[in-house]
């Protein structure tokens, strides 16, 4: 019975330690933007402002994404997976880039059979200019 409101989502983050995988995909084009892990207190953030947020496994906190280099994910739509620990957010990706090395998506190493990469698609912007590293 598709489109029955069951109630409030309960996502797992017991099963995963406290976090959780969340996949962000571009709303219009269905491209893997990127891969991060969320928190409860990153979730209820991207609930309560229609943005994504996650959790820094490098920085311990709570990372607002493009809160720094302003390249936002403005939520479209969100899905979890069946088993509710694992979450799929379709999102606008303000600014056109969602990696932190200027790239569009996260995953723009393309690795061949016999392990060596190709790097897919221009930078968008300076990762120097922007984050100052």
């Amino acid at each position: 019975m598709s489109g029955i409101e069951e109630g409030p989502i309960r996502l797992d983050f017991f099963k995963g330690r406290g976090l959780l995988p969340a996949i962000a995909q571009d709303h219009e084009t269905g491209k893997v933007l990127m891969l991060a892990y969320i928190n409860e207190a990153s979730w209820q953030k991207t609930l309560e402002t229609g943005e994504a947020h996650y959790w820094s496994r490098t920085r311990q906190e709570i990372w607002h994404k493009g809160g720094t280099s302003g390249h936002v994910q403005k939520i479209r739509e969100i899905y979890a997976d069946c088993d509710n620990d694992t979450v799929l957010f379709r999102v606008d990706q303000i600014g056109g880039a969602a990696c932190h090395t200027g790239h569009e998506s996260c995953f723009h190493q393309l690795v061949d059979r016999d392990g060596s990469v190709t790097v897919v698609g221009e930078k968008l912007f300076d990762p120097e200019k922007v984050y100052g590293k």
